[in-house]
């Protein structure tokens, strides 16, 4: 039988009752209930407290324990974390037979990870042993509670409510080895009865590959994406608390933003370059390479179609079709008078340095004699980066200056004069352009700005390129 594999995130995740009526339940609980996977994340925050703030980088239990040799400040973050996990089973379970059992399936789990988190911490106390060698593999135990703790909740809640639901749990926890992570999917899923029972599946998965040393905080992708490839999907869907818009509703208001409806794969990937993952560009590789359509749908709007992602989709006519960026950027400009001829070894030595120090590059400039990154990462880090720069090319000049980008994006913008037409539109709104970036492939066009133009760039870009045009309910119809 034709099957989705669909993922719920963390924000959708923390409103069950939307989540079992609007996606689950969506054509009430018969058949048409089952042939559906279901990848969860932790509940919004959650995954918070157990790493660091995903935003402000504030550090959670694992943040301290890497940081600290005191064990008091990761001690009280985990006691937070702890009231946090209660909290949630209580507004799930109330008072509840079934929260008696959800305690105390978490409470294991938490007892385990903070029994070895002490252990570790007195070993590493000792000259033989070095904390820094384990912290990947505490990082990865810390983050699947999050996972696990949801998956179960979700699980037991619609066995509740009617539904043959089944807890799938890629998580490995007390698992005596790893496996490669197709493994560990095929063996999990070894058995299921699509037809008749309904897999709520973690979005962390323990596997040889290590999921967080590539995908970081975007492993639940990852892990959504390989099932949906091993078991065939039809179709790959994920559900957010918001649709996949123009231009963020909170920037351009509700009523301005337009859901695309329809794009591809290409475009998806502009947008996880500025920050704005739809989904993680390796994890839309496996489904475009099986030609799996990925749909972006709206939690708490059912009845809208959402944004179908393909490989092949080009829209029928020209347009831009989201307007996107991002703040907090640093441009690191290096200038040498003696560059010119000799520039792929300077940015080969400049590439380096940033990688070392794990910032993203957005984008870049060259000339005969300067080379600008465009780079995302803390101030911290990015002095850090300027002086090897500056130790590396001495008689080299090195400039760092804080920036914003804004990008007009879409499946085909090959319209003559629309690059003039959007520098107009932000040159009438009195905001200098530093840089300008657009490919060959003219999927996107960048500019770079000061970041305290960006709210009116947004603004402007999109009252310029996407409100002037009638697009109804979404850009294309899906």
């Amino acid at each position: 039988m034709p099957h989705t594999v669909e993922k719920i995130g963390g924000t959708s995740m923390s409103e069950y009752e939307a989540v079992r009526d609007n996606v689950i339940l969506r054509n009430g609980s018969g058949e048409d209930t089952y042939n559906r996977v279901f990848v969860v994340s932790a509940y919004g925050g959650l995954t918070d407290l157990l790493l660091e703030n995903k935003k402000n980088g504030q550090p959670g239990v694992y943040g301290l324990f890497s940081s600290t040799n005191n064990d008091d400040p990761w001690l009280e973050a985990f006691d937070k974390l702890r009231a946090k996990i209660n909290e949630i089973n209580g507004e799930l379970f109330g008072k509840s037979k079934l929260r008696k059992e959800a305690d105390e399936f978490i409470k294991e789990r938490l007892d385990d990870a903070e029994r070895c988190l002490a252990d570790l911490q007195r070993l590493c106390q000792h000259g033989h042993f070095e904390l820094d060698a384990h912290l990947f593999t505490v990082r990865e135990m810390l983050a699947s509670i999050g996972e696990s703790h949801s998956a179960w909740n979700m699980s037991k809640l619609l066995q509740r409510d009617g539904v043959n639901a089944r807890f799938v749990d890629l998580s490995g926890w007390r698992a005596e080895s790893a496996e490669p992570l197709d493994d560990v999917i095929r063996n999990s899923f070894a058995g299921l009865d699509l037809t008749k029972e309904l897999p709520i599946v973690t979005g962390y998965a323990h596997c040889k590959e290590g999921l967080m040393g590539s995908f970081d905080r975007g492993y639940s992708e990852m892990t959504f994406s390989r099932i949906a490839v091993i078991t065939g999907a039809e179709e790959a869907i994920i559900h957010k608390e918001f649709h996949l818009s123009s231009a963020d509703p909170r920037l351009v208001g509700a009523d301005n933003a337009v859901p695309i409806g329809r794009t591809n794969y290409d475009v998806a990937d502009q947008l996880a370059n500025l920050g704005m993952e739809a989904i993680h560009p390796r994890a839309a590789k496996g489904l475009r390479q099986a030609d799996i359509p990925l749909r972006i749908k709206n939690t708490f709007d059912p009845d809208h179609q959402g944004t179908l992602i393909t490989g092949d989709y080009v829209s029928d006519k020209p347009c831009v079709e989201i307007i996107a960026g991002r703040k907090r950027l640093y441009s690191i400009e290096l200038f040498d008078q003696d560059m010119m001829g000799d520039i792929e070894r300077y940015d080969s030595g400049i590439l380096h340095a940033i990688s070392r120090f794990k910032a993203h590059v957005v984008s870049k400039d060259i000339n005969a004699n300067t080379i600008t990154h465009y780079v995302a990462g803390n101030l911290k880090t990015i002095n850090r980066i300027r002086k090897i720069l500056e130790e590396q090319y001495p008689d080299a000049e090195v400039n760092v200056r804080k920036i914003a980008v804004v990008s007009a994006i879409g499946s085909d913008m090959k319209v003559p004069g629309m690059l003039t037409k959007t520098v107009s539109a932000l040159s009438s709104a009195n905001i200098s352009v530093l840089a300008v970036h657009q490919s060959i492939r003219q999927v996107d066009m960048q500019f770079v700005i000061d970041e305290d133009d960006y709210d009116l760039a947004i603004k402007s870009l999109h009252r310029c390129l996407v409100e002037v045009h009638d697009h109804g309910e979404a850009i294309c119809a899906a």
